[in-house]
This record gives structure tokens, sequence and C-alpha cells, in this order.
């Protein structure tokens, strides 16, 4: 089974729409998808209950519950992580997972955040022994701007303390489509091309780099 953990213990990073985004992808693929919804505010469980009966069916998980089960026949789970989490959860949350996004925003207290969080993800055996593939988004970028250019030559710059590099994969613009789409449980997968093949095309670097094998455990 198919397993992503979208990360970022600093809130407002944009987890909820990376990770029903990335649910809704693989159920337009026809995979058998649980969305588990880790936060007590449950904005993806939201999203879900808004998503239109006609759509790829998406099973959606109270991670907030002592025991999460996902269906028998689930062939890819995406988990939506709190914000902070650290030590023991953090720890509990990368062991259930192959691999590990993180979304961060372009603001100098969200990149000073993820800087810290990568010294943290440092101390967590999994994935200096690679068995948890972690990489990084730009998210929420305004295309034109020089924030764009500083959070990406941040993101490219970031290593473990191995001198692994983490890779940096994507960059997700800030438009109101996300907004619009979420409103009614849907991606920018699901509305209208003319609107949002921009934002389908920005999403490519990061579905590649899930379909191939680097982001997978060795």
């Amino acid at each position: 089974m198919r397993s992503i953990l979208v990360l970022n213990p600093k809130g407002g990073s944009g987890k909820t729409t990376i990770a029903t985004h990335i649910a809704a992808w693989y159920a337009l693929a026809g995979k058998q998808v649980a969305l588990v919804d880790y936060d007590v505010q449950r904005c993806a469980l939201d999203w879900l209950e808004s998503r239109p009966t006609d759509r790829p069916v998406i099973h959606g998980v109270d991670g907030t519950q002592t025991r999460t089960r996902v269906p028998r026949n689930t062939e890819v789970v995406v988990m939506d992580a709190p914000a902070a989490t650290h030590g023991k959860q953090l720890s509990e949350l990368l062991r259930r997972a192959q691999t590990c996004i993180i979304p961060v925003v372009p603001s100098p207290v969200d990149l000073h955040a993820a800087s810290r969080f990568i010294d943290e993800l440092v101390e967590v055996g999994r994935v200096l022994s690679r068995r948890v593939r972690v990489a990084t988004i730009a998210n929420r970028v305004r295309e034109n701007s020089p924030g764009r250019l500083e959070i990406e030559d941040f993101l490219r710059s970031m290593k473990l303390s191995d001198g692994r590099r983490l890779p940096f994969v994507a960059a997700l613009r800030n438009t109101q489509n996300y907004v619009h789409a979420a409103e009614r449980g849907l991606s920018v997968f699901e509305i209208a091309p003319s609107r949002a093949a921009h934002d389908v095309e920005l999403w490519e670097p990061l579905l590649g780099w899930l379909e191939s094998r680097r982001s997978l455990p060795t």
C-alpha cells in the first residue's frame, strides 16, 4: 500500500490543500484512496463531506481516534498531519509513511521554521536510514515575485546531516482556484481546464516524483 504523509509543524503551510489534492489525483487515476485526517480541526474531512457524489470516491478516516484503520482494499493512503507535530508523534507518523511531503510558504517566519524542522527530522532515524523519503515543495507562491526565487533557492539548499540534499520538487502558485475548488470538495484537477490548466501543470513535477522510485524507501 502506498503511503504519503503531508507534514509541517508550522500552521498555515497549506498541508490540507496538498493532502486533498494528492488524494484526488490518485482517485482520478482509478486508485482506492484513503485520506486520513490527524488534525482535530477536521479540515480534510470537511472537504470530503463537500465532495460531490459523482466524483471518484475517497475514503475519509478520522486519525484523531485511538485506532486508525483504513479500508482493507486501500491502495493509496494520504495522511494530513496536524500542526505542532513533534517528538513521539512525529516519529509515529513517519513510521507509517513511505514518503513525506513538506510544504513551505514564502515568508521569513516560515523559512526559519522549516529550517528548524529539518534539523529535527535529522534526529529521526527513519529519515537518515532512508526508510521514509522526504521532499519539500514551495506553496502559495506569487510567481513573479522575488519571494519565489528566495524560497526556491532556500529549499534547494536544504541538507540532511549526512550531506544529502532534500529534493525540492515543485512550486505551487497562490491562486483562488484552490479556494473555489475546496468549497465544492474538488481539486484543481477537477475544475474547468480553461481556468486551472496552469495549476495542473505546476503539479506535474510533484506527481511525477511521487510516481518515481526516488520517492520510495530503499
